[in-house]
């Protein structure tokens, strides 16, 4: 098992928030499901954005690899939250997955017939070759996540990072396109943030908890202990229901006043 991403003691923070990551270690490989999961506020996705390349590290390493030898880079594909999506843009399905073969900064590039073919695969695959010619704010929320997969997946990228793909679309949904995920998974190492730590825990090969710093769990036989230890002040409980298990919390001792978020 070969290694893709190696995080080496990760200090990240911002000017008005010191220390949202304290000495993050981790690692991915090559036929990676890593669930990522933590409580509001806890530094999940500030560890997305430094993977990415979006935010400067104040301290430590993140090193990619490729057949185990040590490259600058490595392609990744992203997912975002759907609510950072501007449906009114006017801009077409098929123009949005074609957006995901725009490398090295090239905004402005001509598309080939190839290229165009390669939008036709994808969109068969994902079953939504139909909407192609559709605008996105034509588009229901399980709909837009699934084009937007396609664009995180259609240049052949070593690894997707997706971040809660859940919210907003059903339950019904929900559930085929993380039978969706599998499949991809069999070519492509994931990341999968999520509140939803029971459908974190059905899906993924690994787990990484961050709050602050991070606690790594091996395989997905994960004890309440763990979580507990893990989510520290917001203890939590796996709750089996229907297809896919939930997540509640359990109960703890925060004054019933004080303002608390979670995830």
């Amino acid at each position: 098992m070969s290694k893709l991403i190696e995080i080496a003691n990760l200090n990240v923070g911002y000017e008005n928030k010191p220390n949202v990551l304290k000495d993050v270690s981790l690692t991915i490989y090559n036929d990676d499901f890593l669930g990522v999961i933590g409580p509001n506020g806890g530094g999940k996705t500030t560890l997305l954005r430094s993977i990415l390349g979006l935010i400067r590290p104040e301290s430590g390493t993140i090193n990619f690899f490729e057949e185990e030898q040590p490259v600058s880079s490595i392609n990744i594909g992203y997912l975002p939250q759907i609510n950072q999506i501007d449906k009114k843009f006017p801009i077409s399905v098929s123009e949005v997955i074609l957006s995901g073969l725009t490398l090295q900064k090239q905004l402005f590039r001509r598309y080939s017939a190839a290229d165009k073919e390669k939008v036709r695969d994808v969109s068969g695959r994902l079953g939504i070759t139909e909407l192609l010619p559709r605008a996105i704010g034509e588009l229901s929320g399980g709909q837009l996540q699934r084009v937007l997969l396609g664009r995180a997946i259609i240049d052949n990228p070593r690894l997707i990072i997706l971040d809660e793909p859940s919210t907003y679309v059903d339950k019904l949904f929900e559930t085929n396109f993380y039978k969706l995920l599998g499949d991809i998974n069999k070519e492509i190492a994931i990341m999968l943030v999520s509140h939803d730590v029971g459908t974190i825990i059905s899906l993924v090969k690994n787990v990484a908890c961050v709050n602050q710093g991070l606690h790594y769990h091996s395989g997905t036989n994960v004890s309440q202990e763990w979580l507990t230890s893990a989510y520290e002040s917001c203890p939590i409980e796996i709750l089996g229901h229907g297809s896919l298990p939930h997540r509640v919390l359990m109960q703890h001792d925060h004054l019933e006043n004080e303002p608390h978020n979670h995830d």
